[in-house]
């Protein structure tokens, strides 16, 4: 599946003194992990009110196929990895600028739009008739599709549905195979759940977090970004107590300040 390119563009008022003399140079290019499409398209907005005239464009995919993109010179400038395990990779390879950053917590959900699977819990959804077709991410480089795999082998359930899994190239194509009725129901992520476009379709329920290993979510800022101002920016309004909130609002927990740059 080809990743989802969206360009958000801020036009039409004078930069500010502070800003770049060319507004040419003024451009952000995030790659961001797949569940933090809604959030984080919500928050470049918010953003790009504050820097008029400036560009910022989003891929978005899952963070093991981000990751080879930058270490193979995707021109990217700040990666938003699902898992901090990807940010730490690079750091290691000497492909970033300043620390690793963790933003927030993720939360795997279970969801079906059949309303009578969706309050069920994981062991019945499994062993339900009726789930011909169960969706997670791949599990090869999507960190939803690894915490997937985890809550599903504590759970003794595997191999049970092993033979019935269906793979999304990234947890937004597992919740879009859930959405289209391609699989009965999935583990996806919560934000996906709480954004506009699933309301009111079937129900779902939290995993434990005890079933899997935490999902810290990380930003590093990339080398090509090392002298970007509006990358710094960016950086200092992600810690405003608004961009907290919409973390939170979106299904995400906090980081705790003691994993701030905890390497895993």
């Amino acid at each position: 599946m080809l990743l989802q390119r969206r360009t958000l563009l801020m036009s039409g008022l004078a930069l500010p003194a502070t800003a770049w003399a060319s507004s040419a140079s003024a451009t952000l290019t995030l790659a961001a992990a797949s569940d933090l499409r809604f959030a984080l398209d919500e928050l470049v907005r918010d953003f790009r009110a504050t820097r008029p005239a400036a560009r910022i464009d989003v891929v978005y995919g899952s963070s093991g196929k981000l990751s080879a993109q930058i270490q193979n010179g995707a021109p990217f400038d700040i990666f938003f990895s699902a898992d901090q395990a990807y940010a730490w990779q690079l750091q290691r390879l000497n492909l970033t600028h300043g620390e690793v950053r963790p933003y927030a917590v993720g939360q795997l959900a279970l969801w079906s739009t059949d309303p009578q699977l969706g309050v069920l819990g994981l062991d019945e959804v499994v062993r339900h008739p009726r789930v011909k077709r169960f969706a997670i991410a791949n599990p090869e480089h999507a960190p939803y599709g690894q915490r997937a795999m985890e809550a599903l082998r504590h759970r003794g359930l595997l191999d049970i549905v092993r033979a019935r899994l269906v793979l999304g190239d990234n947890v937004s194509q597992a919740a879009q195979f859930v959405q289209t009725g391609a699989a009965q129901a999935g583990l996806v992520s919560l934000a996906h759940l709480l954004a506009p476009t699933a309301q009111g379709q079937g129900a779902w329920t939290r995993v434990p977090q005890t079933w899997h290993s935490p999902l810290i979510q990380a930003l590093v800022v990339l080398r090509r970004a090392a002298a970007s101002t509006l990358a710094a920016d960016l950086l200092q309004h992600l810690q405003t107590p608004a961009v907290q909130a919409l973390w939170q609002r979106y299904g995400f927990a906090l980081p705790q300040p003691s994993a701030t740059g905890a390497r895993p």
